[in-house]
């Protein structure tokens, strides 16, 4: 879910900001990158303090409207919601190195045959901005499924991921078999993922050549 949502919000994202002058997008992909200078860590605390029920900055907002509370942190809202911010500029930045790259006669070709933005942008675009797609697919998807901190600090524990199941079979069960067989298995799906990934960009270095 976490991977989709950024998906969804990547692929418009990197689009707007490759159509703009080059000192524009430095200055956008400088915005999107800034909240990783920023500890992992402490990103997911600000989270806490923004989602809390009772002394939550969302909440007290509410309160000082006069509206009632809402439950957010512990639920699944928090933890997606967590991994989308932490993760985001990783769908973003392999989708824009691409669409940035795109030669723009192929694109001016396609209005100048009589398509619509729209058109273009299904029949061009998506289709020459597939290997970043999948790059960032492949680098949201492996650490949402390792990631135990966010679910832990957001979801209060009550959700398990992979991660959390190896950080637990460590530091609470002992079981460091158990624990080893499991991050194999997590090994396993990275190499296959960063499989698919190379997949995709020796077609799309093979295309350019």
């Amino acid at each position: 879910m976490a991977t989709l949502i950024c998906l969804v919000i990547a692929f418009p994202t990197a689009y707007l900001i490759s159509q703009r002058t080059e000192n524009i997008q430095r200055t956008m992909v400088l915005l999107v990158m800034l909240p990783m200078w920023m500890s992992f860590l402490i990103r997911t605390y600000s989270w806490m303090a923004i989602l809390e029920d009772e002394n939550g900055i969302i909440n007290g907002f509410l309160t000082s409207l006069g509206l009632p509370r809402v439950h957010m942190i512990n639920t699944t809202f928090a933890v997606i919601l967590g991994m989308v911010y932490n993760f985001l500029p990783y769908m973003i930045m392999p989708i824009y190195s691409v669409m940035a790259k795109l030669d723009r006669s192929m694109i001016e070709a396609a209005q100048d045959l009589g398509g619509n933005r729209l058109t273009v942008i299904r029949r061009c675009i998506i289709p020459l901005s597939l290997p970043g797609v999948v790059s960032g697919i492949t680098m949201v998807f492996v650490p949402s499924v390792s990631t135990f901190y966010i679910s832990q600090k957001l979801g209060g524990g009550a959700f398990d991921l992979i991660g959390d199941v190896i950080e637990r079979q460590f530091q609470q069960s002992y079981n460091y078999n158990l624990g080893a067989a499991i991050s194999l298995v997590l090994m396993v799906l990275i190499l296959i993922s960063m499989a698919v990934m190379n997949r995709f960009t020796g077609d799309e270095e093979g295309m350019t050549i």
